[in-house]
């Protein structure tokens, strides 16, 4: 048995401003925080764009609901802003020598909304649920159980040994909320009836298609260190937060811009231009996912690699992303498939064949691979303006390259329908949200593109039984390059989520979701 504890940061006391007056801080300097604090609004108004379907985050993929829960509810980990797994209601675990049983150690004193300790009772009942209803876990992880060992003690038998077992289990994506025992056992279909977690917000109020009203829970709790992600000190510093479902676009920016709203999310790009010129708002611009161009690598004349070659040496991913997000704040050009800043997931390995911009290079490729004009048909949507518009300035510049490029354009369905034949598409665009894990990558899913290589299924089998983070890390590199080395697929761009706020807004953080425990209104 090999003991891993993990490690927690310790908050550091910022003394800088009170050199005057000592760190030990003054009468005047308390005084000064009292006035600060009574400066405060009590409440925080977000206009999100649709009416949650559940307020029970494993129940549904769905980023309004995680969004929510994240206040409300908390998991065994959870992602710090490296995006690592950290502990918040686990404190220590341990892994057998075969990897094959984690046994963690709760946090004791813990208390949910209803005033009732959380014990081990709570997390087997909320930990094996989770493992049932969560797609993705059931995906990656499925057959695992969790036991209880003692009141403060739970261990999980996983159906293989993994280095990712910690990171499934802190993923935000329909993340693991521990829930009373009895909650859990009296969810139906649709999902939990009781909204009780142990977060520092409490559901005080939930009017069907008009808002969900979130009030601090003054028992509260933290896990120790410092604030980070969704980990560390979670600091509730408005009294009540409303999140009203405004589903009008027009209507959320017109709030936004009167002041009937603090906070107003998903906000199009085509809106920006306008919002970011005025001095009564700020900008929130966070990273959401990568724009990618997938390649047929199975039917076709683009089942030559070389040709595939040929048409990533051709883009210039910059004027794609230009001609999809119309402003440079809003796309940022990195080849990676995951969060440029996860420190395990995030590389820009095969970089070399991203962004060339390399037309001669591109026509020298199709000369070599025999290419004789055979039409290329890209197939795309009007339904979603970002892949139509990357779609034609692909067109174009493949043409520049000497390609007979055509594009079909369907309505979604249709275009779906196109996507999933290799017989009817030779490129497609499509724009996917960040996975935590690329195993989960829809580039990886043969059923996606059609991609169906021994190359891919190696890989993912190397992340998955690779003996530490670090050998985890070097075999995603490896596959990302080798898909960028193949011409399968490739990022054209990293787009954003946007946020428009008053300027009178402090302290909002983002990671997978906005974060708000920690915000403030100044009156």
């Amino acid at each position: 048995m090999k003991r891993k504890l993990l490690a927690r940061v310790l908050a550091v006391t910022m003394c800088a401003a009170l050199l005057l007056s000592g760190c030990g801080g003054s009468k005047d300097s308390k005084k000064d925080a009292a006035k600060a604090e009574s400066t405060k609004d009590s409440e925080l108004r977000i206009a999100i764009s649709a009416n949650p379907p559940s307020l029970d985050p494993p129940s549904v993929n769905s980023n309004i609901v995680g969004g929510i829960g994240i206040h409300v509810y908390e998991p065994l980990f959870a992602m710090n802003a490296n995006y690592e797994p950290t502990p918040v209601l686990a404190e220590s675990y341990e892994v057998s020598e075969d990897g094959m049983v984690y046994t963690i150690k709760l946090r004791e004193g813990l208390k949910f909304h209803n005033g009732e300790e959380m014990t081990a009772d709570d997390v087997v009942a909320s930990m094996n649920r989770w493992l049932e209803i969560s797609a993705k876990a059931n995906t990656l992880i499925g057959g695992s159980t969790f036991e209880k060992a003692d009141d403060y003690t739970v261990k999980l038998n996983v159906n293989q040994a993994s280095s990712d077992i910690l990171m499934i289990l802190a993923s935000p994506i329909q993340f693991a909320a521990i829930y009373p025992a009895e909650v859990v056992e009296s969810a139906t279909e649709e999902g939990i009836t009781e909204y009780i977690g142990t977060g520092p917000y409490k559901v005080a109020e939930w009017k069907q298609d008009q808002y969900v009203k979130l009030e601090k829970y003054e028992e509260y709790q933290p896990s120790e260190g410092e604030a980070s992600g969704l980990a560390g000190e979670k600091k509730a510093v408005t009294d009540t937060i409303y999140f009203e479902v405004v589903t009008d676009t027009a209507t959320r920016i017109a709030g936004i811009q009167s002041g009937q709203y603090d906070i107003a999310e998903e906000i199009p790009a085509d809106n920006y231009e306008e919002l970011v010129k005025d001095t009564n708002l700020k900008m929130s611009v966070e990273r959401g996912g990568t724009l990618n161009l997938f390649l047929n690598t199975t039917e076709g004349v683009m089942a030559n690699e070389k040709v595939r070659q040929a048409a990533l040496a051709a883009l210039n991913c910059e004027d794609i992303c230009l001609a999809s997000y119309g402003n440079p704040d809003l796309f940022e050009l990195n080849a990676g498939w995951s969060v440029p800043t996860d420190a395990q997931w995030g590389t820009d390995a095969g970089k070399e064949y991203y962004n060339q911009a390399d037309t001669e290079k591109a026509k020298k490729l199709l000369a070599e691979a025999g290419y004789n004009n055979e039409k290329i048909v890209l197939v795309t949507t009007p339904d979603y303006a970002e892949m139509y518009n990357a779609t034609l300035v692909v067109q174009e510049q493949l043409k520049k390259a000497g390609f007979n490029a055509e594009v079909e354009s369907y309505d979604f369905s249709t275009f779906m329908e196109h996507r999933a034949n290799p017989k009817q598409f030779s490129m497609f665009i499509t724009s996917n949200s960040y996975n935590m894990l690329p195993i989960q990558l829809s580039v990886l899913d043969k059923g996606w593109a059609g991609l169906d290589r021994q190359e891919v299924t190696d890989g993912i089998q190397a992340i998955r039984s690779a003996a530490t983070e670090e050998e985890a890390s070097k075999a995603w590199a490896e596959l990302q390059t080798f898909l960028y080395e193949d011409g399968a697929a490739t990022v054209l761009g990293h787009y954003t989520g946007i946020s428009a706020m008053r300027a009178n807004v402090e302290g909002a953080g983002y990671l997978r979701f906005p974060i708000y425990w920690s915000a403030s209104v100044t009156k």
